[in-house]
């Protein structure tokens, strides 16, 4: 098994077990051992997941910077649900700034780091979407 299909096989197998996960918290509400609705707020936490899961393996630089803004947007949810470190959605909009700028200067990294990744059509010389 090459790492490409390693890393398809990581991915679906993360994917499974997301919904495998949603699936049975989902049953759980419904034979009434949970109370989703008193959950409900760590539902950002299925961004971060989602996210760790385009960012592991050999990703593309696309799906990087796609994995790590779900990341960020994820934990920010989650801290303005929670009201962890005082912040509410009108007070912390300005770190979704900060983050995009953050995310600005790290994209030419990544995109040097992962161009191995990308594949690249030997006739244009550059790489495919």
């Amino acid at each position: 098994m090459d790492s490409n299909q390693a890393y398809q096989w990581r991915k679906q197998l993360l994917w499974g077990l997301l919904l495998i996960g949603i699936g049975g918290a989902l049953l759980a509400d419904q034979l009434g051992y949970v109370k989703l609705y008193e959950l409900w707020h760590y539902w950002p936490w299925v961004l971060v997941v989602v996210g760790v899961i385009k960012m592991i393996g050999y990703p593309t630089a696309r799906e990087f910077i796609g994995g790590l803004w779900s990341v960020v947007i994820g934990v920010w949810l989650f801290a303005n649900f929670e009201h962890l470190f005082g912040l509410y959605f009108d007070n912390s909009w300005p770190f979704l700034i900060i983050a995009w700028g953050i995310i600005l200067i790290l994209k030419p990294f990544v995109r040097d780091r992962l161009a191995a990744n990308s594949v690249v059509n030997p006739h244009l010389k550059e790489p495919l979407p």
